[in-house]
């Protein structure tokens, strides 16, 4: 048995355009205004945060203006990309029950490896790597990622046909200590990219495109029809571009308080991501918290769940923290995640145990 989807494709764009189009489609496939849809991206120079990322921790926003490359924040977790016209992003945007009504983790791993049998046809070993990577000989070729919101599902990823490593490395703030667990030099290294494994045989992106649909198809049952965005699609983008994704508020709507004033840091590096958290406590003596705020590469769905957390931790005893947060998810299970409360407790007691800055 064989599902049809729909196949898009907006052109070249900047990457604040491409996350309100992300946003409208999410939105109107949750309306029944459109089908299971597969999209492939085109982007300008842009540096993406993930949708709980602290910006200024993971992106070097002087390089960026100094290098016309935009920055935005996208509606997915997970951590920081850079993307030019050398990368093709894909996205499907489909009803969960489309390829079974399985947890985020198994749908993820079916549609990894199906990605990964479509770029094999182009002359490369690619294979699915947990938790949400398509390698080649233990190199990234592909970084995805999606969620759950009510009964739809988007799950995106790229494909690094082409790379300028010097911009990636100017306009992302990668972490020492992220390339050391895997026994890396530089991010560089981390990646590979198809030109560098196939030279003068690279394939051009419709190549690409069409081999990411042969994977689909052959490993998932899907069948495809070109079509165009729809009006409803395109105005609804325009409008969550002016309202909030395309504004500079939304873009920095999360970053690290200033260091110092009583500030405790602590972090935890769980499988599905790593969480930190801020904490700054009130009182004589400081035993309460009086603010809190959560960032990291996670996927939490839906998003509004951090900060409904944050709002549950302020003005908590410190020593009821880890209880609140066992209540907090007791009480909301969630759409979506690759990290749990014991995760969340972890961060929050870690930051609770470290020195206050500037104290």
């Amino acid at each position: 048995m064989t599902t049809r989807f729909r196949v898009v494709d907006a052109g070249l764009q900047e990457g604040r355009t491409n996350i309100a189009l992300d946003q409208a489609m999410l939105e109107l496939h949750q309306a029944g205004a459109i089908p299971d849809t597969v999209r492939f991206i085109h982007f300008r120079p842009s540096a993406l945060v993930g949708r709980h990322q602290a910006l200024s921790q993971e992106i070097d926003l002087e390089y960026c203006r100094g290098h016309g490359i935009g920055v935005g924040r996208r509606i997915t977790g997970g951590g920081a990309i850079y993307l030019d016209e050398g990368q093709l992003g894909w996205e499907l945007v489909f009803n969960r029950r489309t390829l079974g009504a399985a947890p985020l983790t198994e749908t993820a791993r079916r549609i990894c490896e199906a990605a990964a049998q479509g770029l094999s046809r182009l002359g490369v070993d690619a294979r699915f790597r947990p938790r949400n990577d398509i390698e080649v000989e233990g190199r990234k070729l592909s970084g995805t990622g999606g969620f759950f919101d009510g009964d739809s599902l988007i799950y995106q990823g790229t494909v690094l046909v082409d790379l300028d490593p010097a911009a990636m490395l100017g306009a992302l703030r990668i972490p020492q200590a992220k390339l050391a667990k895997r026994g890396l030099d530089s991010a560089a290294a981390r990646v590979v990219t198809l030109r560098e494994l196939l030279a003068a045989a690279t394939p051009t992106i419709p190549a690409v495109e069409a081999a990411l649909l042969a994977g689909f198809e052959g490993a998932l049952g899907l069948e495809f029809e070109r079509a165009a965005l729809s009006d409803a699609e395109l105005e609804l983008a325009q409008r969550l571009y002016a309202e909030s994704i395309g504004r500079e508020a939304f873009v920095a709507e999360i970053d690290a308080p200033p260091q110092g004033d009583g500030v405790r840091v602590g972090t935890h590096a769980a499988p599905g991501g790593t969480i930190k958290v801020y904490l700054r406590c009130e009182g004589t003596p400081a035993r309460r918290i009086g603010h809190a705020l959560i960032t990291g590469d996670f996927f939490v769905a839906p998003p509004r769940l951090i900060y409904d957390l944050e709002g549950q931790l302020r003005g908590a005893p410190i020593e009821a923290a880890a209880a609140a947060v066992d209540a907090f998810f007791a009480a909301r299970p969630t759409g979506t995640a690759t990290v749990g409360a014991a995760d969340f407790r972890q961060a929050i007691e870690a930051a609770l145990c470290a020195p206050p800055a500037g104290g």
